[in-house]
C-alpha cells in the first residue's frame, strides 16, 4: 500500500463511485478505499429484506413479504434522466455494458389535493385536466416555443432574451396562470424552489427541453431505473475503475488523513500510508471540513398495491410542489417494484423525502403518504445534509455534498462534474459520448 497515487477517493457512495470512475478514465492513478465491508455508503441498497428491518430495529418481517433475498431496497432512490447528464456518463465511460435499466411507467404532479400526469406534449396538454380550455391552449404555445428554441439561433427566442428575460417574465409573455408556471418549474423543470423566476430563462428552458428529450426516448416518462437498484450503479464504476488500473479496498478502517503545510499528502490505515496528490471523499470523512445547511426526511415505504390513481402504474414518479402545500421545498414520492428486481412479485417499494422545515418532519411527509393508500410498513429517516466549507483548492481536498431530497439524478450530477472541476480545473469531456443506448447495450 505505499505507493503514491494521482488521487485517493474515500467512500464507495454513488458519487465518490463516479469520480474514481471518471478520474481513471481520465488517466489516474486512483486509490479507491472505502471503511464498509459493502458499496454504496449512505446511497446503498439493503439485502435481504430482513437486515432492513434489523437496520430500523422493526420486528422481523412476516412470510407475506415473500423471499428476503427477493428485495434490494434503496436508502436513497433516484431515478435517471433518460437524456440526462448520468445517463451520458454512464454510456461514455462504457458502465451501461454492467447494467439494465427499465423506462419508470409514469410521472405526476399535485393539485388542490390530487394527482395528474405531467403534460409534455401539445397533446397530453389539450387533455390535462391541470388547466381549464384556454389555459391549454395558452401552455400548448408555450411548449412550441421551448421545443423550437435553439440556443446558438436568436430567430427561435420569439423576442425572448435567454440571458436578459427571466422565467416569470416568460410565463407572463404566454400568459400561463401561477398553477401552470408552479407544475411547469417543479415538475418538468425539477427546479427546487422558486428563486428560478427571477434568473435568465436559458436555464429552465434546458431543463424542459431535456425533460421532453427524455421522454421522447422512451414514451412513458423521461426516467430510467436499474434492474436491481441503485446498488448496481456504484459497482458498475468499481468495475470500471478497475479496467482502467483502479485500486479499490473495502472493508478498510481510515485512522487518519495526512497533512503537511495544509495540503493532503496520504492516508493512513492499519499501520500503512498511502500518499496521493489529492484526496476525494463525501461529507463523513472530513467533518472539520463541511457545514450542516439542513436536513432531509426520508420514508421507505412497503406496499402491497401501487400507488392509487396512477393507473396502476408499477414505477411513478409524483411531485407536490412547494407551494401546494404552503411550503418552501417540494416533497417528493418515487415508487418502483417488483418489475425492477427490487422486490418479492406484487409487492412495491415507495420513498418520500423533502428537505425538513419544522421540529416535526413525519407531518411534513402527511400529504405525501396520504396519497399511497395503506401501507404495511414504513421506516422514517432523517439526516443531515452536509455541504463543504472550502472549494479544496488549497488542501487539494475535494468534498461531494450528501444526498438531498430530489428523487432523480440531475442535482447528484452536477455535484459530481463540480467535484471534478474543483479537482481537475477543466470540465469533464462529454463531447465523446455516443448518444445511443442501444448500441452500447449489445
Amino acid at each position: 500500500m505505499d505507493e503514491e497515487y494521482d488521487a485517493i477517493v474515500l467512500g464507495t457512495g454513488l458519487k465518490e463511485c463516479i469520480i474514481s470512475g471518471m478520474l481513471s478514465v481520465s488517466g489516474k492513478k486512483v486509490l479507491h478505499m472505502d471503511r464498509n465491508k459493502y458499496y454504496g455508503g449512505e446511497s446503498a441498497s439493503i439485502t435481504p429484506l430482513e437486515e432492513l428491518f434489523t437496520k430500523y430495529e422493526a420486528p422481523a418481517p412476516n412470510e407475506s413479504y415473500g423471499r428476503g433475498r427477493d428485495w434490494n431496497v434503496d436508502l436513497i432512490p433516484k431515478f435517471l434522466m433518460a437524456n440526462g447528464q448520468l445517463v451520458k456518463l454512464l454510456i461514455h465511460t462504457g458502465v451501461t455494458r454492467y447494467l439494465e435499466f427499465k423506462s419508470v411507467e409514469g410521472s405526476y404532479v399535485y393539485k388542490g389535493g390530487k394527482i395528474s400526469k405531467v403534460p409534455v406534449d401539445e397533446r397530453e396538454a389539450l387533455a390535462s385536466d391541470l388547466m381549464g380550455m384556454f389555459e391549454k391552449r395558452r401552455f400548448k404555445n408555450f411548449l412550441v416555443f421551448v421545443q423550437d428554441y435553439r440556443e446558438d439561433d436568436p430567430k427561435t427566442w420569439k423576442d425572448v432574451d435567454p440571458n436578459n428575460t427571466n422565467m416569470a417574465q416568460v410565463y407572463e409573455k404566454f400568459g400561463l396562470d401561477k398553477n401552470t408556471a408552479d407544475f411547469t418549474g417543479h415538475a418538468l423543470a425539477l427546479h427546487r424552489d422558486d428563486d428560478y423566476l427571477t434568473k435568465p430563462c436559458y436555464d429552465t428552458i434546458r431543463r424542459i427541453k431535456l425533460y421532453s428529450d427524455s421522454l421522447a426516448r422512451y414514451g412513458k416518462s423521461p426516467y430510467l431505473y436499474p434492474m436491481y437498484g441503485l446498488g448496481e450503479l456504484p459497482q458498475g464504476f468499481a468495475r470500471l475503475s478497475a479496467i482502467y488500473g483502479g485500486t479499490y479496498m473495502l472493508d478498510k478502517p481510515i485512522d487518519e488523513i495526512v497533512y503537511e503545510n495544509g495540503k493532503v499528502v496520504g492516508v493512513k490505515s492499519g499501520g500503512e500510508m498511502a500518499r496521493c496528490k489529492q484526496l476525494y471523499c463525501d461529507p463523513t470523512y472530513v467533518p472539520e471540513r463541511v457545514e450542516k445547511v439542513s436536513k432531509v426526511v426520508r420514508c421507505v415505504c412497503l406496499m402491497d398495491h401501487p400507488i392509487p390513481n396512477t393507473k396502476d402504474a408499477l414505477s411513478t414518479q409524483i411531485i407536490i410542489p412547494q407551494k401546494q402545500v404552503n411550503r418552501n421545498s417540494d416533497i417528493y414520492i418515487s415508487m418502483v417494484s417488483y418489475t425492477h428486481q427490487v422486490a418479492a412479485k406484487g409487492w412495491f417499494i415507495a420513498m418520500v423525502s423533502t428537505t425538513v422545515e419544522t421540529n416535526n418532519p413525519e407531518a411534513e411527509i402527511k400529504p405525501a403518504l396520504d396519497l399511497l393508500g395503506p401501507i404495511k410498513q414504513k421506516f422514517l429517516t432523517v439526516t443531515d445534509f452536509y455541504t463543504p466549507k472550502e472549494d479544496g483548492r488549497d488542501s487539494q481536498v475535494f468534498i461531494s455534498k450528501s444526498y438531498d431530497a430530489t428523487t432523480h439524478f440531475e442535482t447528484t450530477c452536477l455535484d459530481v462534474l463540480d467535484v471534478y472541476r474543483r479537482g481537475t480545473g477543466e470540465d469533464f469531456d462529454f463531447s465523446k459520448v455516443r448518444h445511443d443506448l442501444g448500441d452500447e447495450e449489445q
